[in-house]
């Protein structure tokens, strides 16, 4: 693969390389929910435009959780969605799928960029178009084993599985050579209807952990 620049993984995706996906009613829902994930040493969230009011909360909420957690933007499907998720200070930008006029427009402002695909071919795409990795979606379709067989072609392609992963799947996914996972539902679970907090900030937690684990194990092979 011919090298480009592109934006690079954030420090923070590095030393905790777990993106917490969150979908709800509304962002002012979002606040608590972090602040639980964070506790449990997620620090990387995606915030998700099927949800509303994402674009007003999300300069208050970089303002509340300051620069040792990264907010980005995810399910960017135009160019003037990501305008205004770049305006708005987003850490990073994620694509449902390969839409690569939202690449090439991360890339221009030097902020990382995740674009979605399932395909040799669309994941290719992303990144030659710049990416700073590529999200695979939905990964419970094809399985870690499906990672393992793209790094034979794209030794270098970073990936980040997103979609159905459970939190005992994690581990898996990065002995399979993903730069980290990302995960909604089997995470957040009840968090946004009354579910309890505390045990949020525990699955946290443990998926930071295994995560960590198995980072661990990859580079001692």
């Amino acid at each position: 693969m011919i090298e480009i620049q592109r934006p690079p993984v954030s420090a923070i995706l590095q030393a905790t390389p777990v993106v917490a996906v969150l979908r709800a009613r509304h962002a002012r829902e979002y606040a608590p929910v972090i602040e639980a994930l964070v506790r449990g040493g997620v620090r990387s969230i995606e915030l998700t435009l099927s949800t509303d009011g994402v674009f007003a909360f999300l300069p208050e909420l970089k303002q509340e959780f300051g620069p040792d957690v990264e907010i980005g933007v995810g399910t960017v499907t135009s160019r003037e969605e990501a305008a205004r998720a770049l305006d708005d200070g987003a850490d990073y930008l994620v694509t449902p799928a390969m839409v690569v006029d939202v690449v090439h427009m991360a890339v221009q402002a030097g902020v990382p960029v995740y674009p979605g695909g399932l395909t040799p071919t669309e994941l290719l795409t992303g990144m030659q178009a710049g990416a700073t990795a590529v999200k695979l979606f939905p990964a419970s379709a094809v399985g870690p084993g499906y990672l393992g067989q793209l790094r034979g072609p794209f030794p270098d392609m970073r990936v980040i599985p997103s979609g159905g992963i459970g939190i005992d799947d994690a581990a898996d996914w990065i002995a399979a050579g993903a730069l980290a996972v990302s995960l909604g539902g089997p995470l957040l679970r009840d968090a946004f209807a009354g579910g309890s907090l505390a045990a949020l900030t525990a699955r946290a937690e443990r998926l930071s952990s295994l995560v960590a684990d198995a980072v661990r194990s990859r580079g001692t092979r």
